[in-house]
């Protein structure tokens, strides 16, 4: 069995969610996992955020509009009729909860139940949809099998155990169709796997059920070897392998969710991207393989800050780094990179919304440096202990460029180089000419 995703802009509008039967087949046994239609969840991001500031008439404005939004996908994706009646039914029952939402007290709990309204009416108006031209699918609701624990990590044996039996009685049918991004927390509450959580869902269900493969569909033909957006010339990389993916996308390579390809490792499921506007194009394969002795891509991480922490009594001082990480863990900062000297630590976060706080802490160890607008580098491939020259060939290709750390020995797999945002561009180029070109 397969686990098919597809993303928003491959459900984007009722013209290409018809299409999506040139990829699925029918005869194929598979589950199908898709993402809000595009731009439904940024709109319910702002619906919610206007509900949370108590701004109902702003709520009710933009409910209005996107409610419109889908009457016209209604139209234009359902034959008039019978069809046409369940989908407009399906749309003004969400839309009717997303009014009854702005007239009652709106909390974070409320949030995420908001959240959620985007992907549960792409599944159902495709699962009408396929009725209406006499394709048999079940409907198979995330919210009874996916879930997450008190540490808001997923609980696959649930999935495992709650998923199997509702497969099991659907002998005869091949296609499934079910919500990404969307689940139950520890409280049975209706919570999600964050933003871009449809690839890890995906996953996630290709872990449960021990799947052949997941393919994940957006709008690019693989994983490229730089930012398509900034260097002219990239190319789909055809092999990764897990380390390698996720890497790429930890550090910045959009295709695809950071967390994602975790599921797939532990169980060796094997993950294809492929692009929706060009199904026959190969993408990117990430497995267990992958080529050996050369440099596979570049990306880059916005937003990081870093953080110089210089003091004389981390000379020869035992337990220094590890007051330090806990004033992090406190406060639930992730690290990205980190180097170290005998009188000093520099390291980067991309999370600031504590940052203040942990400035306070750290004060008490000595003096303490920032540096805002800084980006990541991640150069991604084989730099294995015993491999020559590639660190040299990485540095030489940025030597112009400022430089304020570098990670390498971390991992095998990756070089990464903090710079500034402004010189991000220009970086990302000159690697690409010189590694690539």
């Amino acid at each position: 069995m397969k686990i098919l995703k597809f993303g928003g802009t491959s459900v984007g509008s009722p013209e290409r969610m018809k299409k999506l039967l040139d990829i699925i087949n029918p005869a194929e046994r598979q589950i199908v996992v898709l993402s809000a239609v595009s731009g439904t969840t940024n709109s319910l991001v702002e619906i919610s955020s206007a509900l949370l500031k108590e701004e109902k008439k702003k709520a009710s404005e933009l409910i209005h509009h996107l409610h419109q939004k889908y009457n016209d996908f209604v139209i234009e994706l359902l034959p008039e009729g019978d069809f046409r009646a369940q989908g407009q039914e399906v749309v003004d029952y969400h839309f009717n909860f997303l009014l009854s939402s702005a007239n009652n007290i709106f909390t974070a709990i409320e949030d995420k139940v908001v959240l959620a309204q985007g992907e549960l009416l792409s599944t159902t108006l495709y699962h009408i949809y396929l009725k209406s031209i006499g394709v048999p699918s079940v409907l198979l609701p995330a919210l009874d099998f996916m879930k997450i624990d008190e540490d808001n990590e997923p609980d696959i044996p649930f999935t495992t155990a709650h998923l199997a039996p509702l497969l099991e009685a659907n002998p005869t049918n091949n296609l499934f169709i079910t919500q990404g991004f969307i689940c139950r927390n520890s409280f049975g509450e209706i919570d999600n796997l964050r933003r871009g959580g449809s690839d890890y869902t995906a996953s996630l269900l290709g872990a449960a059920i021990l799947a052949e493969e997941v393919q994940i569909w957006t709008d690019i033909d693989g994983m490229h070897n730089n930012d398509p957006r900034i260097v002219k010339g990239t190319k789909p990389i055809s092999h990764l392998s897990f380390d390698e993916a996720a890497e790429l996308a930890y550090f910045g390579a959009k295709i695809l969710h950071p967390q994602s390809v975790f599921p797939a490792q532990k169980y060796k499921i094997p993950v294809r991207l492929l692009n929706t506007m060009e199904p026959k194009a190969l993408g990117t394969v990430i497995s267990t393989e992958s080529e050996k002795g050369k440099i596979k891509s570049i990306a880059a991480k916005d937003g990081i800050i870093a953080i110089k922490i210089q003091s004389s009594r981390m000379l020869l001082a035992y337990g220094f780094l590890r007051r330090v990480f806990e004033i992090f863990e406190r406060y639930k900062t992730p690290i990205d990179m980190i180097t170290t000297s005998e009188v000093a630590v520099s390291l980067t976060i991309d999370f600031t919304d504590n940052l203040n706080e942990i400035v306070d802490e750290l004060n008490s160890f000595g003096s303490v440096e920032i540096d805002r607008d800084q980006t990541i580098i991640c150069v991604v491939g084989d730099f294995s202990a015993e491999k020559h020259g590639y660190a040299a060939k990485v540095l030489d290709s940025i030597k112009h460029i400022p430089v304020r750390m570098i990670s390498y020995g971390g991992s095998a797999y990756n070089i990464s180089l903090l710079v500034k945002t402004e010189d991000k561009v220009e970086a990302l180029r000159s690697l690409h000419d010189r590694i690539f070109e």
